[in-house]
Formats: structure tokens, sequence, C-alpha cells
């Protein structure tokens, strides 16, 4: 099968890349330089322009771009670079989809949980309504950008993605080394909610949307039991064999993240029901095992 990737040096897109390319499968890589050879295609999303020689020929296509939420502080410039780099991605690569003679059957489109904002105790599935906060503005947008896909008669998913646990990146690639450290602990009141998910699950649920004619719409890409940051921090410690009590104020988390810092305190208790619902099974269903496979 030939499928296109967009965002495949990040930490998600190169894994599925490694594991498609491991299956045999041909692979486009979307990329914002000139290409360095035949399995590369230029696109610029800030223009709206992306290579459709790149697309032709293509069953699937897996749109993974998007600045890091978590990378800086939230300033109004950062703000809008989380949100134009979602949204104008997703309407380039849906328009030039839409324009092919023969377009792929499916595009998988990332997405967050932070659509749902702070759910608080409340586990919530994909039926449930858009929160209240930038993150879910933004998800709401970035989702309606793939309109043009869907209009053409494309089976566009929507990939809400929880925490991916990985040692190369994201949240977790920050933490493993405070905890290795013996330094880490609950963060703010450690009740909130964590809605996880290991990074070889993510590639599977991935791969499982490319292959599941059911599946569209939104698709929780969470392990199946969400977890307290209190729980998730007792469990670094155990695997790790290190003490993980030292607890991080809430106070501090807004000094030094801003208001980024309400969506690390913020409370998100997300189940995959669509995922489960499709038959898709979990390898790393407890936190102790997706520490286990990040390690």
């Amino acid at each position: 099968m030939r499928i296109a990737v967009t965002g495949s040096s990040g930490l998600i897109g190169s894994a599925l890349v490694r594991s498609l390319r491991g299956d045999g499968h041909e692979v486009v890589r979307f990329v914002r330089r000139a290409p360095a050879g035949a399995d590369e295609a230029r696109w610029d999303p800030d223009r709206g322009y992306v290579d459709p020689d790149g697309l032709a020929g293509c069953a699937a296509v897996v749109h993974l771009a998007g600045a890091g939420v978590g990378d800086h502080r939230w300033t109004a410039a950062h703000k809008r670079r989380i949100r134009d780099s979602r949204v104008l991605g997703t309407a380039a690569i849906a328009d030039a989809v839409a324009a092919l003679d023969r377009p792929p059957a499916v595009l998988v489109s990332g997405s967050a949980i932070g659509y749902y904002g702070d759910t608080g105790d409340r586990a919530v599935d994909e039926d449930a309504p858009v929160g209240h906060g930038f993150l879910p503005s933004v998800c709401v947008e970035w989702e309606a950008a793939a309109a043009p896909a869907r209009a053409a008669g494309v089976r566009t998913a929507f990939a809400r993605t929880g925490l991916v646990v990985a040692r190369e990146g994201g949240a977790w690639g920050r933490l493993f080394p405070i905890f290795r450290a013996g330094l880490g602990g609950p963060l703010g009141s450690g009740r909130q909610y964590w809605s996880y998910i290991s990074l070889r699950d993510e590639v599977a649920a991935l791969r499982h949307i490319v292959d599941t004619p059911s599946l569209s719409g939104p698709v929780n890409l969470t392990a199946p039991e969400p977890l307290t940051n209190r729980q998730v921090t007792a469990a670094m410690g155990r695997v790790l064999g290190r003490p993980a009590r030292l607890p991080v104020p809430a106070a501090v988390l807004r000094i030094a993240l801003g208001e980024f810092s309400e969506d690390v305190l913020g409370s998100q208790r997300v189940l995959p029901a669509r995922l489960l619902g499709s038959g898709f099974a979990f390898r790393d269903p407890g936190i102790d095992q997706a520490l286990r496979a990040a390690l």
C-alpha cells in the first residue's frame, strides 16, 4: 500500500513510518524543505501548497503535522502558531486530497483529547460535547478544516490522541529524566486524570484506523483506563525504582508554564470507546506496561 504521511519527523510520525516500512508499505513523507529522495514530497501548509504527485496513487493519507503544544509558553504568538499549524495544514491536505482524480480511500487526521476540555472525574467518550478554552476551540477548527476531503467522499477519521508514553519526546520525554533523578512527584493536587497511550499502541491504533472501513469521525487514542496523576507518578517511581514523592505545587507550575499550566493541572478522563468497539486490542492497556514499553 502507498501511504502519505505528514509530520513524519515527529515522535509519532517517525514511529509510524518505521512501522509501515517494516511491513513493506511504500511511504511518502511530506516535508517542507526540498525533497531529498523519491520517498519525499514537498508541501507548504502556510501557503496551502501540497505536491499532488506525492499524493498520486496513495491509498491512505495520515496527517500528523502541528506545532508542539507544550514547547513554549503560551504567548499570543505561540498560540497563533499552534492554531495555524493545525488548521492551515489540515486545510491544505484536505483540499489537495479532494482535488485528486483518484483520491485516497481514507484520511486519518491528527487531533487531540484537548477537544473535551477539563472533564474532572467524569469519564467521556467520542460522543461527549466539546469543552471550553483555547485547546478545545483549536480542535474544533482543526477537525473542521478536513471538510473538503469528507465532501469528496474520502473516509475521514480524527485521531484524538492522549498523552503518548515515549522516551524520545513529548511530555514523557521530559518526565523520564526527572524521575530517574529521584525528583519526580505529583503535579498540583495529583487528583487530575491523565489519559495516556503507549507509543506502540498509538502507532498500532493509527494503522487500525487506516485498515478499518467502519471507523470515521472522532476516534479517541487513549488506554482503556485513565489514571490520576498521583497514580501515574507512583507507577513511574515503581517502574524506575526511584522515589516519586516530591509534589510540584500548582503555583510553581503556573509561574513556570503560564497559561499552559491550566492544561497540565486539568483533568481529562477519556475512554477509547470506538477503538475498542472496532476490535482493537491494546498491547499496553496499563500504565506499568506502557512505561516498560517506553523503556
